[in-house]
């Protein structure tokens, strides 16, 4: 077992909450993932900065995770410490038509932000689960929009722990990938550029959207929401479907029959439920299309 204590203190030191033996099923979409042996609850980037130097220092195992909307956490849960960017850590700020925020704010809230201060360019993000950091790690995207198109720059922790500013140029910013994925780099704050723009139109819009969302996706289950990334020159969901594997199930899993994309956590699922389902749609669309999916979904154990 790890000796935390010095993380524990430098986490005092800053007012943060830390927690024990915390279950991670409380911290993701899936509702899915044993305990860590140690969570601290970011309060801000120092700190954050801190414990990252900390733990390499000290050869601590450590996760850094948002509001824990794209990952899957295994039944034996996590050793090491959890560095959770959520709600304690997520201002949101405005300046013209310009949008700053730490890491930990949610989309929907920065989203109504944008909605309250008459900004628009940003109604394709309403609805998508998770952390603004997240989003940009991921380069989350929906109904024709990603977050390449309204980021403007990044403060994140290099690999020797320092903070620096990067702007959208160098981010490498593609489908499902940047350049902080590429090297597992954490962002610390997001600065978006919008235009200004009618409340009316802009509450209409993230409204339609919203409604194609709980038309389409099956929103009444726990997920991960997409559980693959899109093939090249074709979607997971089409192919999953036409290999007719919708509602193939494992354990409390299965595939979503109102989505294939989604596999959802229909009656308590494990983790070892959700791989098999991953496992099985892997295998038979290999077999029946030729394409290898690839999961969006990060896997945790």
């Amino acid at each position: 077992m790890n000796d935390y204590s010095i993380l524990e203190q430098t986490a005092g030191k800053y007012g943060a909450v830390v927690l024990k033996n915390e279950p991670m099923k409380n911290h993701t979409s899936f509702r899915i993932g044993g305990p860590c042996d140690v969570m601290i609850k970011i309060n801000c980037e120092a700190l954050l900065c801190e414990l990252i130097k900390q733990c390499r220092e000290n050869d601590i195992k450590y996760y850094v995770v948002g509001r824990g909307s794209n990952i899957l956490v295994c039944d034996d849960g996590l050793q090491g410490v959890v560095l959770l960017i959520g709600s304690d850590f997520g201002s949101v700020r405005v300046d013209g038509e310009y949008i700053e925020c730490n890491a930990g704010a949610s989309l929907a809230a920065v989203c109504a932000v944008a909605l309250e201060n008459e900004l628009t360019g940003l109604e394709f993000a309403y609805g998508i689960p998770g952390s603004v950091g997240g989003a940009i790690f991921m380069n989350a995207g929906a109904y024709g929009g990603e977050m390449k198109d309204v980021v403007v720059s990044c403060r994140y922790i290099t690999e020797k722990g320092d903070i620096k500013e990067i702007p959208l140029e160098k981010m490498e910013l593609s489908y499902r990938h940047s350049f902080f994925s590429e090297r597992s780099l954490c962002i610390t704050s997001v600065k978006m550029k919008l235009a200004k723009g009618e409340r009316e139109k802009i509450k209409d819009r993230m409204d339609t959207l919203m409604e194609r969302r709980k038309d389409k996706q099956p929103l009444e289950y726990p997920s991960a929401g997409s559980t693959f990334k899109r093939p090249e020159g074709d979607f997971a969901a089409r192919l999953i479907e036409v290999c007719g594997l919708k509602g193939t199930a494992c354990g409390g899993a299965e595939v979503s029959t109102k989505h294939s994309g989604f596999i959802i956590n229909k009656d308590n699922a494990t983790f070892d439920d959700v791989m098999g389902v991953v496992d099985i749609v892997k295998q038979k669309v290999k077999e029946q299309t030729g394409v290898t999916l690839e999961c969006e979904v990060l896997i945790m154990k």
